[in-house]
């Protein structure tokens, strides 16, 4: 029977998100896993012209979100079962309780509504949540910056916020580890690492 597990990465603007699944799928590759990733779904959307600020409103649009969301991982779910190997490691680029940071509280009450959900199904998927610290945070604000990711548009100020708020959305999940920014970058990429394989003992 195949093992398969879903993971989280999440954490506010120039967390690292990019350079940890490099990370991810070079360690967990050598340790006999078969890696999939699913990337985020916002930068898709919004660099396809689909936005916020393009749909009528805020929550139609998370709505959209959610919905592409959720079917992405369906696929790659669907896709592990046929794909060789008997261990795999899905590792999704943020998830649908990241688009409650975006909202406020009737409009997440609304999109819950409209489409059947709760909360608790939400996080219900995913073994663990991994968030990365935005590196506007504390003494680390000099290297954040909006050059790799051409979705991005927030201060730094701004992405402390929607830290903040990811932290809280997802505050809920049993199995969430923090990893905060480092002046030593390399120390943060191996922080999530062994975090990750302290999730993995779990299953």
């Amino acid at each position: 029977m195949k093992e398969i597990t879903k993971i989280v990465v999440t954490g506010g603007p120039c967390g690292g998100k990019t350079s940890a699944m490099k990370h991810i799928k070079e360690v967990f590759t050598k340790e006999g896993y078969t890696v999939l990733f699913i990337s985020e779904t916002a930068t898709e959307l919004i660099s396809g012209g689909v936005a916020p600020w393009t749909c009528y409103t805020n929550a139609e649009y998370q709505c959209i979100q959610m919905k592409m969301q959720l079917r992405k991982e369906e696929l790659y779910q669907e896709a592990a079962e046929h794909i060789p190997g008997d261990r795999f490691l899905i590792v999704c680029d943020r998830a649908e309780l990241d688009n409650r940071a975006y909202m406020n509280d009737e409009e997440f009450a609304w999109v819950l509504k409209v489409n059947g959900w709760s909360e608790e199904e939400l996080l219900a998927p995913y073994h663990a949540v991994f968030h990365l610290e935005t590196a506007a945070k504390h003494a680390h604000s000099e290297i954040y910056s909006l050059d790799n990711n051409t979705a991005r548009y927030e201060t730094p100020e701004g992405a402390c916020e929607v830290d903040d708020k990811l932290l809280k959305a997802w505050d809920h999940h049993p199995r969430r580890y923090i990893i905060h920014s480092s002046d030593n970058f390399d120390d943060k990429m191996q922080e999530l690492i062994d975090c990750i394989r302290l999730a993995l003992q779990t299953l």
